[in-house]
């Protein structure tokens, strides 16, 4: 079967001079798995964040994708959100049958020539194919991923990454590092301010119980502002009724000493 698909392309190769996928009739199972993962890639959370994700899933031709003079259909394409809509990157899912050296020369060669970066995801077992061919090809691949089923889903882990990915990749772990720095010490900075703002409230709080403690003022009443009328004027009358007292005293006493003197010169002249 393979042998014969390979005869096709040849055949409509030499007739249309373009190079044509060998896969021309691709089993029913291997569809529905590719058009699966397709669509499971296209709910990450981690493209969905950033990019708006389209698929041709099948025979669909949705979101074309043009590289030079040629009009492409990639399983997945992957526009920018912020800014300007740009293409970001390009995704082709491949699957057991499919990844062979015509397959590479007439699509991959292309996605890798593509504005952005381009994703190949190959069954388990494969990725080792895939490199290889991309580096027989020169195919510009960003990433290659490897998925396998998993229950009703598939699971994906990355195998190769480009070096200048990797640069890009760690250049963007170093900013999301010093952000997160940045965020620690102004969180830090905050609690520490928020902790001598506490300390200090409680040093003002403690004073303001010792003051607090001493002889309390009584409240002002009219009933008191009118009892001390009282007591006042009462305290002025008993000051003045001791003063009149001692003045009297003081009178009685200097007539009682002028009477004295009085009758001892009386009887002085008496005698004589």
């Amino acid at each position: 079967m393979a042998s014969f698909r390979r005869e096709c392309s040849r055949v409509i190769r030499g007739y249309t001079g373009e190079a044509v996928s060998p896969i021309i009739f691709r089993p029913i199972r291997e569809q529905l798995e590719h058009d699966r993962v397709i669509r499971q890639l296209q709910k990450q959370s981690r493209w969905r964040r950033e990019f708006e994700v389209t698929i041709n899933a099948g025979a669909e031709e949705v979101v074309p994708v043009k590289v030079g003079n040629r009009i492409c259909y990639p399983d997945l394409v992957l526009i920018r959100k912020d800014g300007p809509r740009r293409l970001y990157g390009v995704v082709e899912v491949e699957t057991a049958e499919s990844v062979n050296n015509l397959e590479a020369m007439s699509e991959w060669t292309h996605f890798g020539k593509a504005r952005g970066a381009f994703y190949l995801y190959v069954p388990a077992g494969f990725t080792d194919v895939a490199l290889r061919l991309c580096q027989q090809a020169k195919i510009n691949v960003t990433e290659i991923w490897a998925y396998y089923a998993f229950g009703s889903q598939a699971k994906f882990s990355m195998e190769y990454r480009s070096p200048r990915a990797a640069r890009l990749a760690k250049a963007a772990k170093k900013q999301v590092s010093s952000k997160k720095v940045a965020k620690s010490v102004a969180v830090k900075q905050r609690k520490v301010a928020k902790s001598k703002s506490k300390v200090t409230n409680g040093r003002k709080a403690t004073q303001k119980k010792l003051v607090k403690k001493g002889p309390t003022k009584k409240r002002v009443t009219k009933k008191s502002v009118g009892r001390q009328s009282k007591v006042k004027s009462g305290s002025k009358k008993g000051v003045s009724k001791t003063k009149r007292a001692t003045k009297t005293k003081r009178v009685s006493r200097t007539k009682t000493k002028n009477i004295r003197k009085q009758s001892s010169s009386t009887t002085a002249r008496r005698k004589k």
